[in-house]
């Protein structure tokens, strides 16, 4: 059986393992980002907003819009990214938070914060700049001596 788990990086703090092989940059970068920011900015205010008229729903509004900080400086962005898709189908789901006209936003957030989880942060993230970009050389194969 072949171990197809990510090589570990050296740190400080001994090995660790990510879940991204690379991070892309150029245009696939640019998609990234940008939806980084589409998936953050909207749950900032909303957060923001929230807080300032002190609602009981502010809660997970605060806590979306914390990880909405991550995401958006693609900082923990696996995690964050989870997090935020995790409260937004929760506030689908819970009838204390759930409003009508703001069901289906929230659907969408969820489902593409699932999928900047899934996808990693790009090539313009404090995770490139702490994981590093990986590179693979294709050559010919070198076979062991038998």
């Amino acid at each position: 059986m072949v171990n197809h788990a990510p090589p570990a990086i050296p740190s400080r703090r001994g090995n660790v393992r990510h879940s991204f092989s690379a991070f892309p940059d150029s245009w696939p970068g640019s998609g990234l980002l940008l939806l980084r920011i589409t998936i953050g900015l909207p749950l900032l205010y909303w957060g923001i907003h929230d807080l300032l008229a002190l609602r009981l729903s502010a809660i997970p509004e605060l806590a979306a819009a914390a990880a909405s900080v991550f995401v958006i400086a693609g900082l923990f962005t696996a995690v964050a990214g989870s997090f935020i898709a995790l409260v937004e189908a929760l506030m689908v789901f819970l009838p204390a938070f759930a409003h009508p006209p703001g069901l289906l936003i929230r659907v969408f957030l969820a489902a593409v914060s699932a999928s900047v989880a899934m996808l990693g942060p790009g090539a313009w993230s404090m995770d490139a700049r702490r994981f590093g970009r990986k590179v693979f050389e294709i050559g010919e194969s070198r076979r062991r001596p038998s």
